[in-house]
């Protein structure tokens, strides 16, 4: 795992065309802000973890 620091506005770039930029931090709450692609599809970790027992359920 990488991990970096960032400030309020200040951003990361992932593979050229997926930007992550920091837009507030109040206490423990971190809100980001992502830029992507449409097709590059983006989930809370809780919401992948349940569509990947989803799919795996339906096979």
């Amino acid at each position: 795992m990488l991990a970096l620091s960032r400030k309020k506005n200040e951003a990361i770039v992932i593979n050229n065309d997926i930007e992550i930029t920091v837009l507030e931090v109040k206490g423990d709450q971190v809100k980001i802000g992502i830029t992507a692609p449409k097709e590059v599809p983006i989930y809370r970790k809780e919401v992948y973890l349940q569509i990947q027992e989803a799919n795996k359920a339906a096979e």
